[in-house]
C-alpha cells in the first residue's frame, strides 16, 4: 500500500521525466555563474539544484489539479494520477505545498533579497496553471514562471537584481517560448476541441517560423550579454553548437506530427546544458 501510494505520488510529479526541471535548472545555474563571475560555491548550488526539482515538482502537483477536467479529454494527460482519479485534488495541493515549503527553507538559507522574491517567484507559479484559460499565449506566462531562476540566483549572490538579470530573463523566455510552443504542437487538435488556449493555436500556419524565431531571440540575447564577460571564442563556439540544436529541432517538428513535436520538446534540455556548459567553460578559461 505504502510502495503504491509512493508511485502515484511520484507519477505526479513527473519524478521519471526529469526534462520538466532540467529545463528550469540550466538556466539557473547559467545565472548563477554569471551573477558570481565563476563558481557561485557549493552552498548555492545545492540549495538552487535542489530548490529547482521541489519547486518543478510542486508545480506538477497545482497543474494537474487545476487541469484535471481538461486532462481527462487530452490523450497525452488522461492517466494522470489525479485525473484518474487516484489521488485526490486536495492530497495533491497539500504534496504539492509541503514540496514548496521545503524549497523555502533553502530559500531561507541564503538571503533577505532572495527570500523576498521567492515570493514573486511562488505567484507566478500558481498563477501560470490558470492562464490557458484566458491567455491566447499561456506560453509567454510559462516564460517568466520557468525564468524566474534567474532573478533569484542574482538576488542569492548580489543581493539585488541588475538590469542584466532581466535582459538574460526576457531572452530565456523566448526559450521557453520555443520549446513549450512545441509541447503545445503535440496537443493541438485535442487543444481545439475542449476550448484551451495554447500558443500553437494562436500561431496557426505560423507555428513553426516563431518557434525558430524565438530560438533565435534567445541565443542572440544570451550571446549578447555573455561576449563582455567571457572569451570570444567561448561564445561563439556555443551559439553555434546551440543554434545547431535548434536546427535539428526544425527536422523534428516541420511535419507537426506528435511524435516529432513531443521528442523536440523532450530533448530541449540539452540545448539549455549547451548554453550552461558554455558559461561554465567561458568563466573557467577568463
Amino acid at each position: 500500500m505504502l510502495r503504491e501510494k509512493l508511485d502515484l505520488y511520484l507519477d505526479l510529479i513527473r519524478w521519471n521525466r526529469p526534462a520538466g526541471w532540467l529545463l528550469l535548472l540550466w538556466p539557473s545555474l547559467s545565472a548563477l555563474w554569471i551573477a558570481a563571475h565563476g563558481f557561485p560555491g557549493w552552498h548555492l548550488l545545492a540549495v538552487f539544484t535542489l530548490g529547482t526539482i521541489l519547486m518543478r515538482s510542486a508545480g506538477c502537483c497545482v497543474n494537474d489539479v487545476a487541469d484535471r477536467e481538461f486532462d481527462r479529454h487530452v490523450k497525452r494527460t488522461a492517466q494522470r494520477p489525479v485525473t484518474r482519479g487516484a489521488i485526490a485534488p486536495r492530497e495533491a495541493l497539500l504534496l504539492g505545498a509541503a514540496l514548496a515549503l521545503a524549497a523555502f527553507g533553502l530559500v531561507l538559507t541564503t538571503n533577505a533579497a532572495a527570500i523576498t522574491w521567492s515570493f514573486a517567484a511562488l505567484a507566478i507559479a500558481i498563477v501560470y496553471p490558470y492562464a490557458k484559460r484566458f491567455v491566447s499565449m499561456p506560453q509567454a506566462v510559462l516564460g517568466v514562471a520557468f525564468s524566474f531562476g534567474i532573478p533569484m540566483a542574482f538576488a542569492a549572490v548580489q543581493s539585488r537584481v541588475p538590469l542584466v538579470a532581466w535582459v538574460l530573463l526576457l531572452g530565456n523566455l523566448f526559450w521557453v517560448v520555443a520549446y513549450d510552443t512545441e509541447y503545445a504542437m503535440v496537443d493541438r487538435d485535442d487543444d481545439i476541441r475542449i476550448g484551451m488556449k495554447t500558443s500553437a493555436i494562436t500561431l496557426g500556419r505560423a507555428d513553426i517560423a516563431v518557434v525558430m524565431l524565438c530560438y533565435a531571440a534567445y541565443l542572440g540575447i544570451w550571446a549578447a550579454v555573455l561576449i563582455d564577460r567571457i572569451p570570444l571564442a567561448i561564445v561563439l563556439l556555443t551559439t553555434v553548437a546551440a543554434a545547431a540544436h535548434a536546427v535539428w529541432h526544425f527536422t523534428l517538428i516541420r511535419g507537426r506530427e506528435r511524435e516529432g513535436c513531443f521528442k523536440a520538446f523532450r530533448v530541449n534540455h540539452w540545448l539549455g546544458f549547451t548554453v550552461f556548459a558554455g558559461v561554465v567553460a567561458g568563466y573557467g578559461l577568463k
